[in-house]
């Protein structure tokens, strides 16, 4: 059903969000000119001020609205460990655990030249300039295991040892409180291989 061209508009920007297909799409935009106007133009106000003032930081590139994040800027924070991860969700997930205390690097994405995305894409030549100048103790790669991942990682890993860096790799495995007769074929040879 075709609604007012406005209304189509709506709907069919909001399917630019993960995860929201056109049922989602059409029953927010209708929730949000029912019954919740005001709260509809506070979500447009916050999107336009986040897209206008968000930033990466200079450092690490994850989201910031100042030039040094929060994390960057810590003198809590150890800054001879250097941790790896594709995109900025992934800080927020090992920030969660509460049991990383160093700094981070945001790809903000992994190797794929098919996609486009090369070495420069992904902010190596940032990442090569912080190794040559930051006394970094330990890289930390935590890259997704996919096959561009593991590539991500390996490529990493050369550039961290041509600067005596130690590398590790953050483990694969079986999770937490499964069974192994579940656990599929991949993930346990993973866990064999990076057994401690």
């Amino acid at each position: 059903m075709r609604f007012s061209p406005l209304l189509d508009e709506l709907i069919e920007s909001l399917r630019c969000l993960p995860g929201v297909g056109p049922k989602t799409a059409q029953r927010m935009a209708l929730t949000l000119l029912t019954r919740n106007r005001s709260q509809g133009r506070a979500l447009a106000n916050c999107l336009i001020n986040a897209m206008e003032h968000v930033k990466h930081c200079k450092m690490c590139r994850i989201f910031s609205e100042i030039e040094l994040c929060y994390i960057c800027a810590s003198a809590h924070r150890d800054s001879t460990q250097l941790c790896i991860v594709e995109n900025p969700i992934d800080v927020i997930a090992l920030e969660q655990t509460n049991s990383y205390r160093g700094k981070y690097f945001v790809l903000l994405g992994r190797l794929s030249p098919l996609d486009g995305m090369t070495p420069e894409a992904i902010g190596i030549n940032q990442l090569k300039t912080i190794l040559e100048t930051t006394p970094i103790a330990e890289m930390i790669i935590a890259t997704n295991p996919t096959i561009e991942g593991e590539a991500t990682a390996h490529y990493i890993a050369t550039l961290a040892k041509e600067q005596a860096i130690r590398v590790t790799r953050i483990a694969c495995g079986v999770p937490i409180g499964s069974e192994l007769e579940y656990v599929d074929p991949n993930t346990l040879s993973y866990a064999f291989e990076g057994r401690n």
